[in-house]
C-alpha cells in the first residue's frame, strides 16, 4: 500500500463520525445545533470537520461523549489529509461557509443603515445589538480569515458610526510628524487598504514600512481598523478620511477617493466604477494565494497609472 505524503501546508484536520437512533429527534437537533455553532463544516452525513486546535479538539471531544450519552456512537479522527479533498479545497470550503454568514449579516446592516436617518428607537438598538453579537460569532469561527467579513465590518462599522453620531477630528495633521514610520492593517488588503496604503507611501511617509495584523499593535500606526483614526468615519472610507486628516486637497487624489468609495461601500455615492475592477483583481490574487506584501507591490503600480492618468485628463 502507498504511504500518503504529510500535507503540504503542514496543516491538520479534526473529524467527528457520529450516529444517534433516528428515535432521538430533539439530541439529533441539538447534536447539530451546536456543531453548527462551532463553525464545523458537514464533509458527509454525520461527519463534521474542524481544522485541528486546541479549542477545536476540546469541543469535538466533548461533543463526542454527548453523543454517547445520548445513547449513539461517536468516533473523532486527526488527520493530515483526507481523500480527494486537498487543503486549499478544504479551505475554500470554510471560507464560503463564512461568506454567506457575513453576507447575510451585511444585507441586515444595510437594512440598518436605511433605518439611520429615520430615527433610532430601542427596536432598532436591540436589532443592533444582536447582529454585533451574530458578527462576533462569526469572526470567532472564521479560521481562515473569509475575504467577506471586510464587507460586514465596514457596514458594522458605519451602522455604529451613525447611531453614536460619531464625527471624524476635524484638525489637519502634518506629515513631517508621520515619517519612517510602521503602518500595520489587517491582512489580506482589498481596495480600501491598498489605496490607503498607497496614499501613505507616495504622499504621507515615503519610507512608510507595512505590517498585517488581526488585531493593531501599539508600536505601529494602525489603518482601516474599525474605531481607529485612519479608518471609516462617518460615510467616508479609510482613503478619505486620510485625505481630510492630512489635507490633500489635489483633484486627482479626490478623484481617486471617489472611486475607492464607491468600490469598497458599494453604495454608490459618487456613481464611479473605475476601481470595481481593481478590487476584484486584489480579492482574485488573495484567492490565489499572493502574499499581503505583494498585492501592495501591485495595487502600488495600478495606483500609480491611475493617478498618472487623471494627472493629465
Amino acid at each position: 500500500m502507498k504511504k500518503k505524503s504529510p500535507s503540504k501546508t503542514g496543516r491538520s484536520w479534526l473529524l467527528l463520525l457520529y450516529r444517534l437512533p433516528a428515535t432521538h429527534k430533539t439530541q439529533r437537533v441539538a447534536i447539530w445545533r451546536k456543531l453548527n455553532k462551532s463553525g464545523a463544516i458537514p464533509i458527509k452525513t454525520s461527519a463534521y470537520l474542524l481544522p485541528d486546535a486546541p479549542a477545536q479538539y476540546e469541543l469535538f471531544q466533548w461533543l463526542a461523549k454527548q453523543v454517547n450519552d445520548y445513547g449513539g456512537e461517536s468516533t473523532l479522527i486527526r488527520a493530515q489529509e483526507i481523500e480527494g479533498l486537498p487543503d486549499e479545497k478544504l479551505v475554500e470550503l470554510f471560507n464560503a461557509v463564512r461568506a454567506r454568514e457575513y453576507a447575510a449579516l451585511s444585507q441586515t446592516l444595510r437594512k440598518l443603515i436605511k433605518r439611520t436617518g429615520k430615527g433610532r428607537d430601542q427596536a432598532f438598538a436591540d436589532e443592533l445589538e444582536k447582529v454585533k453579537k451574530e458578527f462576533r460569532r462569526v469572526q470567532e469561527v472564521d479560521f481562515f480569515e473569509s475575504p467577506g467579513a471586510h464587507d460586514a465590518e465596514v457596514l458594522l462599522g458605519r451602522v455604529q458610526d451613525s447611531s453614536r453620531a460619531k464625527r471624524m477630528p476635524g484638525a489637519k495633521l502634518h506629515t513631517g510628524n508621520f515619517q519612517d514610520k510602521t503602518w500595520v492593517t489587517r491582512p489580506r488588503p482589498e481596495i480600501d487598504r491598498v489605496a490607503s496604503a498607497w496614499l501613505i507611501r507616495r504622499f504621507i511617509d515615503p519610507k512608510a514600512r507595512f505590517a498585517f495584523a488581526r488585531v493593531a499593535a501599539a508600536s505601529a500606526l494602525p489603518f482601516d481598523f474599525p474605531e481607529g483614526e485612519f479608518s471609516h468615519h462617518g460615510e467616508d472610507c479609510s482613503f478619505e478620511t486620510l485625505l481630510k486628516r492630512f489635507g490633500l486637497t489635489e483633484k486627482s487624489l479626490r478623484q481617486i477617493g471617489e472611486m475607492v468609495h464607491d468600490a469598497d461601500l458599494e453604495d454608490e455615492k459618487f456613481g464611479r466604477t473605475e476601481c470595481v475592477g481593481l478590487d476584484r483583481m486584489f480579492k482574485g490574487w488573495a484567492k490565489q494565494g499572493v502574499s499581503d506584501e505583494e498585492i501592495l507591490i501591485r495595487g502600488f503600480e495600478c495606483f500609480d497609472g491611475l493617478h498618472s492618468f487623471l494627472q493629465r485628463v
